[in-house]
């Protein structure tokens, strides 16, 4: 039966590297035909949303740029409601993004995928911020991503360290927290049971997902490895998203 709703991660999910997975685009497709709410919803914060549309437009996904969620720029809106000056660990992509913000004098501290940033300077002086009882601002907790063929490290492990040594707790703005997924069910106006969150990471997509309410469908593309389904009780486990999609009719 097909849920009101489909939230949809993208990398992992639609394409592994640029590369559309197989029977994705065509699945999309068919997602975007039938009577149901269709988001694009990713932590990836090596890319401004503009450049993840039109990388998927490229690829020949048929999205709307209003469809996309993604984490950095809700983390954005959070910074400008409340009148913030972020400390910007960040990747060089995302600068754009985030051009138009008052870094002047922080008093509080971002931090998406910064890559190579994460050194010890650009920690250090983030750690200074916070020992002032600045908040740490974050878009995810992700242990890691999947990138050409292996695993990566991801903001989390930079996360919990300024966690430990600030001896602070993050405010996670994107996947896993549930605010994210309320976010998109409030902007299509979907209940949570009437929603389907389809990811290939089993903590950050579907057990947070199933936690906040939502349905969860792991699938076993991008960064998923044999037995992540054990961490995620009550989810189903499909063999990617052309499989879920036939199957859902």
């Amino acid at each position: 039966m097909m849920p009101r709703a489909v939230l949809l991660d993208i990398s992992g999910v639609l394409h592994n590297d640029g590369v559309p997975l197989p029977k994705a685009v065509e699945a999309v497709s068919r997602l975007q035909e039938a009577s149901v709410a269709l988001r694009f919803v990713t932590n990836t914060s090596r890319k401004t949303g503009a450049a993840v549309y039109a990388e998927l437009r490229q690829m020949g996904f048929e999205v709307e740029r209003s469809q996309i969620h993604t984490a950095p720029s809700v983390l954005k809106r959070y910074v400008q409601q409340h009148g913030l000056r972020p400390y910007l660990l960040i990747h060089d992509n995302l600068i754009p993004e985030f051009d138009d913000i008052d870094e002047t004098h922080p008093n509080a501290v971002v931090i998406c995928d910064a890559e190579y940033r994460f050194d010890y300077a650009h920690l250090d002086a983030a750690f200074q911020i916070l020992q002032t009882g600045a908040p740490l601002l974050v878009v995810g907790t992700n242990r890691y991503f999947h990138r050409q063929g292996s695993l990566h490290l991801d903001a989390g492990p930079f996360v919990k360290a300024l966690e430990y040594a600030a001896d602070t707790q993050a405010r996670v703005l994107g996947k896993p927290a549930p605010g994210f997924f309320q976010g998109v069910l409030d902007e299509v106006g979907v209940d949570a049971g009437e929603a389907l969150m389809v990811g290939d990471d089993a903590e950050a997509d579907v057990a947070a997902a199933i936690q906040a309410g939502l349905q969860g469908c792991l699938v076993r593309t991008g960064k998923y490895r044999h037995g992540d389904e054990r961490r995620t009780l009550g989810c189903r486990l499909e063999k990617d998203l052309g499989a879920l999609v036939e199957s859902l009719g």
